[in-house]
């Protein structure tokens, strides 16, 4: 059985489904039921007609239960299930399992194997997928296991976390048939393993954080402690304003996030330009040239060319406790940490790096599940462009497990950031620093195979 939350797109596999009686709900569930939308009914979580309007039966094995979320903006069809931007994952993790889990609790033993062997489909973009995995990873918080693997129907941009998993970079234009196909992997496939990494933004409270306009994957803590570990080198406010979020590809700040905001805002207001994964590739080229990355060496000031409001990198490599001070290139304009192969739609920016240059530089085999990541620079548009054809391999930086980077305002009162693609303009003091530290999840996020079969 299949359900989808979608604002864009939708499967019908079966032209004129059946509509049998449903199974009448049992009489002992508990009487502190879980309070839930009107769509989550224990009918719709039966292997009968979803009244979402995407139909699985008797095709997949009995055992095997999947669920759809799906994202608009993302280049997808105009039909339309459910609005992910309405029906939010998280929605799903606390009405929709909840409703699977009381009744498993009374003794519903259907309802305890849709639970149990319960995986998720997501259709969208790398901050889609992310979006999900983060509200699925509440479950490991509140001790509610299994947590749902993930499938993914690649509708976004650069697709790089579908690429990883081999569900490829687009989605394909007979949709129905692919649509099965994938659906078929997404029950049949195995798991693997994928580190998540833990964001936290600490900002001076000056009443800049009213500004802020996060992704969804982000999220406001309020005031909060911060901990100087005898890292920071500016003059640390005494009071702070925090908010953080989970990323799974990676987190970058300079002038690739630049170029993603630009996008990102061109879209919002003007949705009909980025109708696909074509014209978004297109803006962002657009995009790439109206920021002056291509022409970094003409400019006269050389201040331009870095990121000078990095006041200090510091990163934590492997079984350390001990903050490592790293210097940041001068020619770099964006700084990279990359948790996977796959970067701006299938590129490998790290490069597939010989063994002796990996002991040179006392760094390991990338890999998704190895608790690192990869930091690399890069430069002006040029470079970014030779690294995206991989004709040469960006600027290596260092491995880490992880990573505090201290920014401050300065001859630029802002500075850009992305986390699997989803962009935001961070707002800096001249007078205290902002700080940005990730670490690794203590638990893995579950991914499908879709090179299985």
């Amino acid at each position: 059985m299949v359900f989808a939350l979608t604002s864009s797109f939708s499967f019908h596999l079966t032209s004129t489904p059946p509509s049998p009686s449903p199974r009448p709900m049992s009489s002992s569930v508990p009487s502190n039921n879980v309070t839930a939308p009107a769509f989550w009914s224990y009918r719709a979580l039966l292997p009968l007609r979803s009244s979402c309007g995407l139909y699985i039966y008797n095709t997949f094995p009995t055992s095997a239960t999947s669920t759809c979320f799906v994202v608009n903006h993302s280049g997808a069809n105009p039909a339309t299930v459910f609005d992910i931007t309405v029906v939010k994952p998280s929605a799903f993790v606390e009405y929709g399992l909840g409703c699977l889990e009381q009744l498993a609790d009374s003794g519903d033993h259907s309802a305890r194997s849709v639970r149990n062997n319960l995986r998720v489909m997501v259709a969208g973009g790398d901050g889609t997928v992310g979006w999900v995995l983060g509200c699925l990873g509440e479950l490991y918080v509140q001790n509610r296991g299994p947590v749902p693997p993930v499938a993914v129907i690649p509708l976004g941009t650069g697709n790089d976390l579908s690429r990883s998993f081999g569900w490829g970079g687009s989605f394909p234009f007979s949709w129905k048939a692919a649509a099965k196909r994938s659906l078929y992997k997404a029950i049949l496939g195995t798991v693997s393993c994928l580190d998540s990494w833990h964001i936290v933004v600490s900002m001076p409270e000056e009443g800049e954080e009213q500004e802020l306009d996060l992704p969804h994957s982000l999220r406001h803590l309020g005031e909060c402690t911060f901990y100087d570990d005898g890292t920071a080198e500016g003059e640390l406010a005494e009071t702070v304003c925090c908010f953080d979020g989970v990323f799974y590809n990676y987190f970058s700040i300079g002038m690739d996030a630049q170029v993603a905001y630009g996008f990102h805002q061109l879209r919002d207001e003007k949705p009909f330009l980025a109708s696909g994964p074509l014209s978004n590739k297109l803006i962002y080229a657009g995009y790439t040239c109206k920021q002056g990355w291509f022409f970094t060496q003409c400019i006269s000031d050389p201040e331009l060319r870095g990121l000078t409001n990095i006041i200090r990198l510091s990163i934590k490599k492997m079984d350390s406790s001990e903050w490592e001070h790293i210097p940041v290139p001068s020619s770099v304009r964006a700084i990279v940490a990359l948790n996977l192969h796959n970067y701006a739609s299938g590129r490998n920016p790290w490069g597939n790096l010989k063994p002796e240059y990996l002991e040179k530089k006392g760094f390991v085999e990338a890999q998704s599940d190895d608790g690192l990541l990869e930091i690399f620079g890069l430069k002006q548009g040029w470079h970014a462009s030779l690294v995206m054809v991989e004709l040469i391999s960006a600027k290596h930086i260092a491995q880490a497990a992880a990573i505090r980077l201290e920014i401050k305002g300065g001859q630029w009162r802002d500075a850009y950031m992305q986390m699997d693609g989803e962009p935001w303009k961070q707002p800096l003091s001249t007078e205290y620093s902002t700080f940005v530290d990730i670490k690794r999840v203590p638990y893995p996020s579950m991914i499908i195979s879709g090179a299985d079969r």
